[in-house]
């Protein structure tokens, strides 16, 4: 050992004397790692830390963890963790840090990757900065935590934790102690396994597959030991989670679950009472009834045994239940009751069995039958132990895809739910004029029913007088709801579903304001003529230089014999064709609509929506000349809830009196959830076959709305949405008349895709010239 070696040993334990009797044992584990180089790094580290004069143990958890650290990852890491602890003891105690010290050789082989672990000690860095007092609670976890999360998950985790208790310290130390309902839903949405989002729309596929109908299905945290699925409010309450069983696959399990609370929603059709009984006598009422259950799903679908029977005896081997207890005997008894060939010899249970498969055929719709043969397992076990076992014990039988059977039980629910099923959805019918007057003093009297009626257009009275019915019931109608999803740029994840969306029905101004706008604007009406002339989509094009071309290009072989005769290598190039150009762009104008645009201009007597207005007239004016396919959008929104769409021309409608009348009965109100409205719009952009897709967004302010306070959040949303609709070929542009815009629309939409008007006057002007350097 070199004499410099010596040298830091003897200042090390003159700092941390706890050190003198451990210390060669120390440097003898860690050169099994380590080379002599690395080790003097190491010693060396641990004197800089020792003089930070932040407590001996720091340098005792230092010196204990680096070796096994090494062990994973390349001793290069070294630099990266003195780094962290120099700048982590800056922010929090000796004891926190320690406590960092202690979880790296855990991290290291979590992860196995020197850049995997420099990401965990720089999100720790990150933590202490900005919750330093959840830092000591989350270290305090960690064993757990990294046990069901990666890196990435744990980095979503704590910073969403973090952002969403900046302010609570109480409540964001038991964010990070894991003690907290949001703690413990964000990181079970972060853990391994199968998640239920990801799986929802296959699970109810997979029982319409089955029984021809949809199943009302929802997520449950299922973050407690014992957890069950189970029925509630008419919809059944699975995992939002499922970690692998065995062999077994999580989507299997989520299969199993789902088809077995099912088969209790087809085939348990009157309620089991539970008067008189005590909760041992209804746990083995419910063992049978649920026997009763799967013996009509499997005669139905036999391949639901093999299903069943596959995961409970995965989860019966993961129990190692004593084959002689109460619960392990019950096991086999459910295994028996589900398949008539499973070995099964116990003498007392085996009248059950033999019971059972020689009345079920008889009593398979009779939910009483169920009671009695309960009541029979009970008295039968009752006489035959010699001490009788609690709840808690007999309630250790595996059967990990059985629900709490709640749904058998006489409850209200059974009030409201015909023989226990899922309730009966409103049905939207879409009839023809002659049903809809036959029933219109019936089906339209009030809005609570179990039909909607849906005419494709307005229906008008004998004496209208230009009023539809709509109108004059006073109902609006509008489209069934669209779910988007939006981005929670706190945890980088999308919230799926989060936005509901409805389309109303454009309400018609006066068609009469197209022309007015057209003749109070002629100097721009002449420059959009200049645009239409420049712009004409069809026009014959010469191309030139090419090499398969339809004729010679006689410039071109002139140049190409001078060539030769030089002596030199011709161009090849020396032919030409015409064609036909065509212009293939869709547009798709999305008008902001909130509150805030009926303001008035300073200046003038307009408001913002009336310019909004003049300005969607003339570019739309401009496009219909050039002969481009492009619609007409609105949008605001009342929370997450409400985003309310307007449209006010469709891609295959004409630019006619209809149109014109609908966006002269232009409206603002509400607020702008912008991302919605966007994705919105995108999906009718999707559907058109055009090469060029562009999106104009035009606003007056930032995204915002009623239930979200975080200014940043929608903002972040709609760059999301701007990012999703490129990476779909569609083109976003923002024209915004908010002078301040350009602390955010850069942000949203990107440089060079904005433009701010800052004289909202000039926006008439400025939008069809806009339009023509963006589609020339």
């Amino acid at each position: 050992m070199s004499s410099e070696i010596e040298e830091i040993k003897k200042a090390l334990i003159e700092a941390v004397p706890e050190l003198s009797k451990n210390l060669d044992s120390m440097i003898s584990e860690a050169s099994h790692h380590m080379n002599e180089a690395t080790r003097k790094i190491w010693l060396q580290n641990a004197q800089g830390i020792a003089y930070l004069g932040k407590g001996k143990q720091i340098v005792i958890s230092y010196m204990e963890s680096i070796p096994l650290v090494i062990a994973q990852v390349e001793d290069e890491i070294l630099t990266d963790i003195l780094e962290t602890v120099m700048k982590l003891s800056s922010v929090t105690s000796g004891e926190v840090v320690s406590l960092l010290l202690n979880s790296l050789p855990l991290a290291a082989e979590r992860t196995g990757d020197i850049d995997l672990l420099r990401q965990y000690l720089k999100l720790i860095y990150q933590i202490g900065s900005k919750s330093p007092r959840g830092l000591r609670p989350m270290l305090m976890n960690i064993d757990e935590i990294l046990s069901k999360l990666t890196v990435s998950g744990l980095r979503r985790w704590a910073m969403w934790g973090a952002q969403a208790h900046a302010r609570n310290f109480e409540a964001q130390m038991e964010y990070f102690a894991l003690e907290s309902a949001d703690s413990k839903a964000v990181f079970q949405q972060q853990r391994k396994g199968t998640l239920f989002i990801d799986f929802h729309r296959s699970i109810n596929f997979y029982l319409r597959a089955f029984w021809g109908r949809d199943f009302f299905i929802r997520p449950s945290a299922a973050d407690f030991e014992g957890f069950k699925p189970f029925y509630e409010n008419h919809a059944m309450h699975l995992p939002d989670a499922l970690n692998d069983l065995g062999d077994i696959k999580g989507i299997e399990l989520y299969r199993a679950m789902s088809a077995h609370i099912a088969a209790h929603l087809m085939y348990t059709t009157q309620a089991i009472s539970m008067e008189q009984l005590n909760p041992q006598q209804m746990f083995f009422i419910e063992l049978m009834e649920d026997a009763r259950v799967e013996h009509k799903a499997i005669k139905a679908f036999p391949g639901l045994k093999k299903l069943w029977k596959k995961v409970s005896a995965q989860a019966m081997e993961d129990g190692k239940l004593h084959p002689e207890s109460t619960a392990g005997r019950l096991e086999q008894l459910a295994l028996a009751l589900m398949d008539p060939k499973h070995p099964f010899e116990d003498e007392v249970l085996s009248e059950i069995r033999d019971r059972f498969y020689a009345e079920v055929e008889e009593q398979q719709d009779n939910e009483k039958w169920s009671w009695d043969m309960g009541i029979t397992l009970y008295n039968t076990l009752n006489k035959s132990l010699t001490r009788w076992e609690s709840l808690t014990e007999i309630s250790k039988i595996r059967l990990a895809y059985r629900d709490d059977n709640r749904l058998v039980w006489a409850s209200d629910e059974w009030g409201e739910v015909e023989g226990g099923g899922a309730p009966t959805e409103t049905v939207r019918k879409h009839v023809s004029l002659m049903e809809m007057i036959n029933e219109i003093d019936s089906e339209l009297v009030d809005v609570d029913h179990d039909e909607v009626w849906v005419l494709g257009t307005e229906l008008y009275p004998y004496e209208d007088h230009g009023v539809s019915w709509n109108e004059m019931e006073g109902i609006e109608p509008i489209s069934d709801p669209f779910h988007y999803p939006e981005w929670d740029y706190r945890v980088q994840l999308h919230r799926p579903n989060w936005v509901t969306l409805y389309e109303h029905r454009a309400r018609k101004g006066d068609p009469a304001l197209y022309e007015r706008i057209l003749d109070e604007n002629k100097q721009i009406a002449h420059r959009i003529k200049q645009i239409v002339d420049k712009l004409q989509s069809v026009g014959l094009q010469r191309i030139r230089r090419i090499e398969d071309g339809d004729e010679l290009d006689l410039n071109a072989c002139v140049e190409a014999i001078t060539a030769l005769r030089m002596g030199q290598e011709p161009d090849p190039r020396i032919t030409m064709k015409n064609v036909i150009r065509t212009r293939e762009v869709s547009v798709m104008i999305l008008l902001d609509l909130s509150e805030s645009t009926n303001e008035m201009v300073p200046g003038s007597e307009k408001t913002i929506i009336e310019v909004t207005q003049e300005a969607a007239i003339l570019v739309s004016h401009a496009i219909n000349g050039i002969g481009d396919q492009f619609a007409v959008h609105g949008f605001s929104s009342d929370g997450r809830h409400d985003v309310q769409y307007t449209r006010f021309k469709q891609f295959d409608e004409p630019f006619n009196a209809d149109v014109h009348a609908k966006m002269a009965g232009m409206t603002g109100g509400l607020s702008t959830r912008m991302g919605a409205a966007m994705r919105h719009a995108g999906a009718y952009l999707d559907r058109q076959t055009s090469k060029q897709k562009l999106m104009l967004v035009i606003t007056d302010g930032e995204p915002a709305d009623i239930d979200e306070k975080d200014s940043q959040y929608l903002k972040q949303d709609a760059k999301k949405a701007v990012e999703e609709l490129a990476s779909r070929g569609i083109y976003s542009y923002c024209l915004t008349i908010d002078q301040f815009a350009d602390k955010y629309v850069q942000q949203i939409f990107g440089a060079n895709r904005f433009a701010i008007v800052d004289n909202v006057m000039r926006l008439p002007e400025k939008l069809p010239t806009l339009f023509a350097n963006l589609t020339s």
